[in-house]
């Protein structure tokens, strides 16, 4: 681990750039030095296949620099549209939490109201107190039924910010694991470079 990890660090991305150069080199040398021209020639090939060698693992780095780049913005632009949902989904629960307080009121105040009413009238008319019953209890069930909607509401709310934060987690995992495989990846192609070829 320790020898591959070194490895890397001298090497870069694993890509073998620092053999290429080392080779490049050692070619100019040996050119300089070779004494017939087709020696002379031969190396003058070696050295425009390492360089066109660098130049192709350069142009795909830069090519990966690129689409490094265009991911992050990517991720950036997503990671502010599940914010902007997460800040959208705090202020409809708000909303909803009001109207519940709004409907209990509304709900307490009407029950204060039957209560003074009954005090006020004690020998009301019959036919009179069934239809107030009758009308009290159709708007203690409207109010009921706002009560369960709005519950409702809050409900599906909460299970929609889980599902939003689960989503999230799973997608945080999803980066890590694909980080974990991209490095191992690289170690595996940088172990096979540096193993001798038979």
């Amino acid at each position: 681990d320790e020898v591959i990890r070194k490895r890397l660090l001298i090497d870069g991305d694993g890509a073998g750039d620092d053999r290429r150069i080392n080779l490049l080199v050692k070619s100019f040398i040996k050119w300089c030095n070779s004494g017939s021209q087709e020696e002379g020639y031969s190396q003058y090939q070696r050295m425009l296949s390492t360089l066109s060698q660098c130049e192709f693992s350069m142009g795909k780095t830069l090519l990966v620099y690129d689409m490094n780049l265009r991911e992050m913005e990517n991720y950036e632009k997503i990671y502010k549209e599940i914010e902007c949902s997460i800040a959208g989904a705090h202020e409809k629960i708000a909303e909803c939490k009001k109207q519940i307080l709004q409907a209990k009121r509304i709900r307490k105040n009407r029950q204060e109201y039957d209560a003074l009413a009954k005090v006020i009238q004690h020998h009301p008319d019959r036919h009179e107190t069934l239809k107030e019953l009758e009308s009290l209890g159709k708007e203690l069930e409207h109010l009921s039924h706002i009560k369960e909607s709005v519950e409702d509401k809050l409900e599906l709310r909460r299970k929609q910010f889980h599902v939003l934060l689960s989503t999230i987690h799973e997608l945080q995992q999803t980066l890590e694991n694909d980080e974990k495989l991209s490095e191992v990846e690289e170690a595996q192609e940088s172990t096979m470079e540096t193993d001798p070829k038979p």
